[in-house]
């Protein structure tokens, strides 16, 4: 599905990129459907110094191909996670990019905290889908102010792997057991409903193709998912990026993935500090 609109965006990399126009619509749309598409939401010179980052990011130990898990695999599926703590680049795009406060207006919160950023790049002929699934699931955190961002570096329809949402999925309430992104198996000892068959179910699905500068942001309960890249001469890079907002809090999940600086977290605690910073408004 298209956007009908365009969004004028800033052009120059001087100073801080302006915000660009978002509307009660968006707003509304997100809080209904679970995704919202902004389209041209970011620079375009913003997007393109970001492709030497990502083949840093995906060339680093922090990354793995996640289609050499899956039997049959062809092509490389490469995902890592947390860049933004070492590479300054990556910082500077989930930190001061329009982004937080983009994020800040669709969630209505008045404070925006990261929570992760990760790199995403399908190959060319890369032949391992993405299955359904939902990020509260992976997150040591609870609230309904938190979203990902989905920000591609190429143009991206069905065919390279576009995302599909589960429209309204995030208003069941549900909390599903993560997967591997690359199989259906929950991960050993996570707790929660196991992600119902999408596939041969009535579901109300949407898909976006994109251009470099329009991003998705769906909310952490929205179920999605992702096809292969069926292409042969176009690459599928995304940066995506998590946030939370006012009314997120602490609540560790059984079984899932930990990561290192989250040790010390205790649970109803709020965000910020050097492990989830705040990054609106900017201090």
């Amino acid at each position: 599905m298209h956007g009908t609109r365009r969004r004028r965006a800033a052009r120059g990399l001087t100073g801080q990129f302006r915000t660009p126009m978002m509307t009660d619509d968006d707003i509304e749309t997100f809080w209904r459907d679970g995704v919202v598409c902004l389209r041209a939401a970011l620079p375009i010179a913003l997007v393109d110094a970001m492709a030497a980052p990502v083949e840093a990011a995906i060339a680093g130990t922090q990354s793995a191909d996640l289609g050499a898990m899956v039997g049959g695999s062809r092509g490389r599926f490469v995902a890592g996670v947390d860049h933004w703590r070492h590479q300054p680049a990556m910082r500077e795009f989930a930190c001061t990019s329009p982004l937080p406060e983009l994020v800040a207006r669709l969630l209505r919160s008045a404070s925006v905290f990261l929570y992760e950023d990760s790199v995403l790049v399908k190959e060319p002929g890369a032949n391992t889908p993405t299955r359904w699934h939902q990020d509260l699931g992976y997150f040591h955190v609870d609230g309904e102010q938190l979203c990902t961002t989905w920000c591609p570096l190429d143009r991206v329809d069905a065919a390279s792997g576009a995302m599909q949402f589960v429209r309204g999925s995030h208003r069941s309430g549900a909390v599903y057991r993560p997967n591997l992104f690359v199989t259906t198996e929950p991960i050993p000892g996570t707790v929660g409903d196991v992600v119902p068959d999408i596939e041969r179910g009535d579901y109300d699905l949407v898909s976006f193709a994109l251009e470099p500068g329009d991003i998705t942001v769906h909310h952490a309960r929205t179920l999605h998912a992702a096809g292969p890249n069926h292409t042969t001469d176009r690459r599928r890079r995304a940066i995506s990026v998590r946030y939370c907002g006012d009314d997120a809090r602490v609540q560790r999940r059984a079984g899932a993935p930990l990561k290192a600086e989250q040790g010390d977290l205790v649970d109803g605690a709020s965000l910020g500090g050097d492990v989830h910073p705040q990054v609106w408004p900017r201090t």
